[in-house]
């Protein structure tokens, strides 16, 4: 079956690779959708590790249901892509997503387990959900980031009347002002490198407000808008620049969450998070709970994902995809692969 596979640092090619077999346990879906991740394009630039076949963000019609007797053939599902243990402290509390061994065969993120960006794919059983028929492919692609940016802000306990900051204007950085918004934040900005991406964000109403956050007085603006500080800072890019910024438009007492994922060490002025005592939370993933609530929305409406889809190309596409998405100047926020879809 054909599949997108990393070859290189920045580099993907669409490789023929052996499709999964029923083994009587997984379910084995034949993929409609899957959304490009932010994490897929760390994975993209580091380039590797090499032949990885990425992918956790996806729609599939059910071809065998290996041991989930609810299911049957043309099913449409979805599913959490982590694989936890569900015998550690982690997971007896409800919070498999930061089990020790939730990464370890995750789905799209490991090789033994290739992901959505292939025609099909193998799936652990107990971590598939069954979508409603009013959700599209498309959406159902957008479950799993948005369950990302719901736990993120359940992090951050945003409450009506609060002040928030999202730092990043991607898929992450957008659904978290969503949910700020549904929430109660009555006032939501963000800052931005990309005009494009920034003035997307004000435009599809997801903000109230963009800053440039390579602005030379963005701090003393944003100092300005939340009147002396913000109550929560969301922050979605996981660099040095932009956890020094969370820091900097916090206020005292308040809370930043860090979303971002930093693939190396960075230097931040930690003395100004213990000088003002914020609260800084790490945030990985999201809980069962929190991915099937998103189904939820989706389907009754309430969160609309459908704005946030830029477009939709075959896997032949892949490769100018991630370069479209890391130009830092295009204004494509969602790019969904469809592997159906031919040259």
């Amino acid at each position: 079956m054909k599949a997108l596979s990393i070859q290189e640092a920045k580099k993907l090619k669409v490789v023929n690779i052996e499709k999964p077999k029923p083994n009587g346990k997984d379910v084995i879906v034949k993929v409609q959708t899957c959304g490009i991740c932010g994490s897929d394009i760390h994975y993209w630039e580091a380039g590797g590790p090499q032949g990885l076949v990425m992918g956790h963000e996806y729609c599939g019609v059910v071809v065998d249901a290996g041991e989930r007797k609810d299911l049957k053939k043309g099913d449409r599902v979805t599913a959490l892509p982590i694989s936890p243990c569900l015998e550690c402290d982690a997971c007896k509390s409800g919070n498999i997503h930061y089990c020790a061994n939730t990464w370890t065969y995750a789905t799209g993120l490991s090789l033994t387990n290739p992901g959505g960006y292939a025609e099909y794919m193998a799936i652990r059983p107990d971590m598939v959900r069954k979508v409603p028929n009013n959700i599209s492919d498309e959406e159902v692609a957008m479950v799993e980031p948005s369950a990302v940016a719901l736990h993120g802000v359940h992090l951050g306990e945003v409450k009506t009347g609060d002040k928030v900051l999202i730092i990043g204007g991607g898929i992450i950085g957008l659904m978290s002002a969503e949910f700020a918004r549904l929430q109660g934040a009555t006032y939501v900005a963000m800052t931005e490198t990309n005009p494009a991406r920034g003035k997307f964000a004000v435009k599809a109403k997801a903000v109230d407000e963009w800053f440039n956050a390579l602005d030379k007085k963005c701090m003393e603006k944003l100092s300005i808008a939340s009147n002396g500080g913000f109550d929560v800072v969301i922050e979605c890019c996981g660099n040095a620049p932009a956890v020094t910024s969370a820091i900097q438009a916090c206020r005292a007492g308040g809370t930043i969450v860090l979303v971002g994922v930093a693939l190396g060490a960075i230097s931040v002025p930690l003395t100004m998070s213990v000088m003002a005592e914020q609260r800084l939370l790490g945030a990985i993933a999201y809980t069962a709970k929190e991915f099937d609530c998103c189904i939820d929305l989706i389907a009754s409406k309430k969160l609309n994902v459908k704005k946030y889809i830029s477009k939709v190309v075959g896997l032949h596409e892949g490769q100018k995809s991630f370069e479209t998405l890391t130009s830092g100047k295009d204004s494509a926020i969602k790019i969904i692969l469809k592997p159906e879809l031919k040259k």
